[in-house]
């Protein structure tokens, strides 16, 4: 009987396991990117929707976060590269990151791509109701999300996707 027990609390055990590495490991079908407005820093206002026709990075980031602070340059660079061709990056500051540090890191860096706050937290809302950073989405020119990653980038096989979309 113990025995029994112990084998279906395994089975159970390792059903949920394999459950759970076939979600992360097999990719989500492309789903509509969301309607929404980003406002810059510059106080430009830009509708992810008036983007079709190019691929567009949405990387949500913070100040105070390492691994997007050690990710930015690799954007830059990605950003100068593909930008003429038409790839757009827009950096979106988390709600809970002071608005004047995102200022400052802004023109320290001079990232050349477009920065939003989300002080309302409703663009994060909107992208799957992002927590954590860096979350990036790469939206094909189609208006689809085609890449949602929480995490470090894998640029060798972004800068591969972005080639394929322009």
């Amino acid at each position: 009987m113990i025995q029994r027990k112990h084998l279906l609390a395994t089975t159970v055990a390792a059903l949920l396991v394999a459950t759970t590495a076939w979600s992360y490991l097999v990719p989500a079908p492309a789903r509509a990117a969301p309607n929404v407005t980003f406002q810059t820093l510059k106080g430009q206002k830009i509708a992810l929707q008036s983007l079709r026709g190019r691929p567009v990075l949405v990387n949500f980031w913070a100040t105070t976060c390492a691994i997007c602070m050690e990710e930015m340059p690799h954007l830059i660079e990605l950003y100068k590269e593909f930008n003429p061709a038409g790839f757009e990056i827009i950096g979106v500051a988390m709600s809970y990151d002071p608005p004047n540090q995102v200022l400052e890191l802004t023109e320290a860096t001079q990232l050349p791509y477009d920065i939003s706050l989300d002080l309302d937290s409703a663009i994060a809302t909107a992208f799957d109701d992002v927590q954590l950073t860096p979350s990036s989405f790469l939206i094909d020119p189609e208006g689809k999300i085609v890449l949602n990653k929480l995490g470090a980038l894998d640029l060798a096989a972004l800068r591969h996707q972005i080639q394929s979309y322009l």
